[in-house]
């Protein structure tokens, strides 16, 4: 079982361009750039934080920089992409789709036994959308008035819509506010759609080569991450097999001690050159929601904040990671205001890395370029660990 031996420049290089950050507008410009970007990544996390702009819009407009909002929803309107929750929720290619039912399957599997009460009202619900057409959770707020005492107090009819949505009997496109609509699948899937359930090993290797293909170096822990919902999931088997096959690469990284590392052999030969550019990411961009990698790979602690007690907070409570080229180079704990029309950065925390000219001047370049992607016309940065950097990036500014 032989293994490539890499450098760490080399690793970073390779995650960066399966990650689509080695540089700028890799797939292109237009709604057209934006579904390459989601097929070539397989799957673009949602979340709903609204601090600053929305995290799948954040992290397609890092890498389409004339992104526009509505092409997302064009895409999905034209039965090319679906929303759905694999490992996260998320945007992923509709010719994938077979490739979530073994996940539907897992969610059944798991789901505690349901009194008569609320399958009662799962049908109910389901007869209401298939007699009517697509319904929003307002549309049944008559059901009934208490509130659930379970998942997040929920409402027993949005208990019932979600569960019909993570079973697979329902599925949801997005209102222009970020609203849920809930349809029947065979409105929303193409015909030419492949809806067969997928083997144990055919569900696998999908997800294994698909999260290869946007991770470009991956431990097998990260792999079976994304088949977490699947019980008895055959991930971790299956990646020793492809590696067997030469279908994946074993890595190791000179001066780590890791757990087994795996790539695809397309990167074995492949020069990549990094542009340099600067990107101001989303906390959840498929870079960055493996932490442990930022740790190994890139030497960067990170952690979104907007999860522990503001008392423990160290950079804030939304703050976004900065690279320029291979290396994070500033946290910039942001929010826009929208009514104001101004980006304020809170804290622009500089990591101790020696920016150059060139990196101040493409620094400042993105936060112009994020700012106005938030809509918003001013800048202001309220508090800084270093003066002398962000002198700089005012002065360009």
């Amino acid at each position: 079982m032989s293994q490539l031996i890499l450098t760490n420049s080399q690793v970073r290089k390779i995650i960066l361009h399966a990650a689509g950050l080695a540089k700028t507008a890799p797939f292109g410009k237009g709604r057209e750039a934006v579904y390459k970007l989601i097929d070539h990544l397989g799957f673009v996390q949602l979340d709903t934080n609204y601090v600053i702009e929305r995290a799948h819009h954040h992290a397609i407009a890092t890498r389409v920089p004339d992104y526009k909002p509505e092409w997302l929803e064009e895409l999905q309107a034209d039965g090319r992409i679906f929303e759905f929750f694999i490992s996260d929720s998320g945007f992923i290619p509709m010719h994938d789709f077979r490739f979530s039912l073994p996940v539907k399957q897992g969610f059944i599997a798991r789901r505690k036994p349901l009194e008569q009460a609320e399958i009662n009202l799962m049908n109910k619900v389901l007869d209401r959308i298939t007699r009517e057409g697509p319904l929003m959770v307002k549309d049944f707020d008559n059901d009934r008035q208490q509130a659930s005492s379970g998942w997040w107090d929920w409402r027993p009819s949005k208990m019932a819509l979600e569960r019909l949505y993570l079973d697979g009997r329902l599925m949801t496109t997005r209102t222009k506010d970020f609203h849920k609509v809930y349809d029947l699948p065979m409105n929303i899937i193409p015909d030419d759609i492949d809806t067969t359930m997928p083997t144990p090993e055919e569900y696998a290797r999908h997800v294994i080569l698909r999260t290869m293909g946007s991770l470009g170096i991956a431990y097998a822990k990260e792999l079976a991450w994304r088949a977490r919902w699947v019980k008895n999931n055959l991930v971790k088997k299956e990646v020793e097999k492809l590696a067997d096959e030469g279908r994946l690469c074993r890595v190791t990284i000179n001066g780590l001690k890791s757990a087994p590392l795996y790539m695809l052999p397309g990167y074995k030969n492949k020069k990549i050159e990094l542009s340099g550019d600067a990107f101001i990411l989303s906390p959840f961009d498929t870079l960055n929601v493996f932490r442990h990698r930022l740790r190994d790979f890139f030497n960067f602690d990170y952690q979104i904040e907007c999860f522990v007690p503001e008392p423990k907070r160290k950079y804030g409570y939304f703050s976004l990671p900065v690279l320029i080229g291979d290396t994070f180079v500033a946290r910039m704990d942001s929010k826009a205001d929208r009514k104001q029309g101004e980006l304020i950065i809170h804290n622009l925390h500089f990591e101790p890395v020696k920016l150059t000219k060139p990196m101040i001047n493409k620094f400042a370049d993105a936060i112009r370029a994020f700012a106005e992607f938030n809509q918003c016309e001013t800048i202001t940065v309220k508090k800084s660990n270093d003066k002398s950097a962000l002198k700089a990036i005012r002065n360009v500014l």
